[in-house]
């Protein structure tokens, strides 16, 4: 291989090697401009990897991943990425939809609440269930055979109106027939021939209860003025009773001071009376005792009489002894 030959090669190698860097430095900053976000379905209806997600219409970011869920396998997990400051909040709602009927699915998601706290990187982002097709179809099947049912019953329900409207007016017809005709104008006559006999006794009971209205009215009249003169009867009594009402209050006060006056000095005299009693007991005591003492110094006197002038009491006098016969 000669000299060209090596430095075409070395060229080629080196161009190589610099698209290779550019490629995967471009593919790192594209993909550091991303932030990751994932959301839950129950049914993804034939959404893929690159759909597009919109926020609000406006399309912020792709689907990266559509997959079941490795912890529960009833719903599907989707991985998304967006545009830097793209506002997803605790509110927004992501929902599988798309932008017309003949478009991919696209994932949509809700603005949210401004005053809802803005989800991090990487955080799940609240789904909504979107009804499918084979639900919206079963659906209909079922609201069609309801309207079977329906028109059915409603038939049924027209017959059964239309036998009852029948005979309704069969009704009518025997009460309007030529029979109850004759019947309703010979009562007609006789209701006006009953009006035309009543129409004197109704004027002359109308006149008597207009002159009845008038005494009537001379009556309340009358009794107008009596009613005044007892509204002022009623005024003269009411002024007398508050006039007499202050100094009434103020005999009832002083009877309740000298009723007052008069307990204490009961009370008084009753603590004074039982200490009289008992100085009195006392007395009666004493008279008593000093009676027994001057009963005792009499009997005493009556035995000893000699004890008023001798102070000690003389000896016994001894028996005399007679001589003995021999």
């Amino acid at each position: 291989m000669n000299t060209e030959a090596k430095v075409g090669a070395f060229v080629v190698l080196s161009m190589a090697v610099l698209l290779a860097t550019i490629y995967h430095v471009s593919s790192e900053q594209l993909r550091g401009a991303r932030v990751s976000y994932k959301t839950y379905f129950r049914y993804a209806g034939g959404l893929e990897p690159g759909a597009d997600v919109l926020f609000g219409g406006i399309k912020v970011g792709t689907v990266t991943s559509v997959r079941p869920d490795a912890q529960d396998p009833t719903r599907i997990q989707i991985l998304l990425d967006v545009k830097p400051g793209t506002p997803l909040n605790g509110k927004s709602l992501a929902r599988l939809g798309s932008v017309t009927v003949v478009t991919s699915p696209v994932i949509s998601i809700s603005t949210g609440s401004n005053d809802a706290p803005r989800l991090p990187p990487g955080a799940v982002i609240p789904s909504a269930e979107t009804v499918s097709l084979d639900e919206t179809e079963r659906k209909i099947v079922t609201l069609a055979d309801s309207a079977q049912t329906l028109l059915t019953s409603v038939n049924t329900d027209v017959n059964s109106l239309t036998q009852d409207a029948r005979v309704l007016i069969a009704h009518l017809n025997q009460i309007t027939g030529e029979a109850n005709q004759t019947h309703l104008a010979e009562t007609l006559a006789s209701a006006d021939t009953m009006i035309t006999r009543l129409s004197p006794k109704v004027a002359q009971i109308s006149d008597q209860v207009q002159r009845l209205t008038e005494n009537a009215n001379g009556v309340m009249a009358k009794a107008g003025s009596t009613v005044d003169n007892a509204n002022n009867t009623v005024t003269n009594a009411n002024d007398t009773i508050t006039k007499l009402r202050e100094p009434m209050q103020a005999d009832l006060e002083e009877m309740r001071k000298t009723l007052e006056e008069a307990r204490g000095l009961i009370a008084t005299l009753r603590s004074a009376t039982s200490a009289k009693d008992q100085d009195l007991t006392e007395t009666l005591e004493n008279v008593r005792i000093t009676s027994d003492n001057l009963s005792q110094l009499t009997e005493s006197l009556k035995e000893r009489p000699w004890s008023l002038v001798r102070i000690k009491q003389p000896k016994d006098r001894k028996v005399p002894q007679t001589a003995r016969t021999q």
